[in-house]
């Protein structure tokens, strides 16, 4: 698999401090870039399922660019 391909690990934070951690391929991490300050709901495809986020109540996305790490 490429890197371009490799799936990314985001987290996104709601209104009232629920986190969702997925890991999602860079398509699918631009659609919801693409989607965010928008009204309504976004189907997100990540490796564990699919999931339905009610963008009206995302606060944040944080994507972890998982740099080297040394360690267990």
């Amino acid at each position: 698999m490429s890197t371009s391909e490799k799936p990314q690990k985001i987290s996104i934070a709601f209104h009232g401090g629920q986190v969702l951690s997925a890991r999602v391929k860079p398509s699918e991490l631009a659609s919801l870039r693409g989607a965010l300050g928008s009204q309504g709901w976004h189907e997100l495809t990540a490796e564990d399922g699919t999931v339905m986020l009610d963008l009206a109540h995302v606060d944040y996305v944080l994507i972890d660019h998982e740099a080297s790490r040394v360690g267990f």
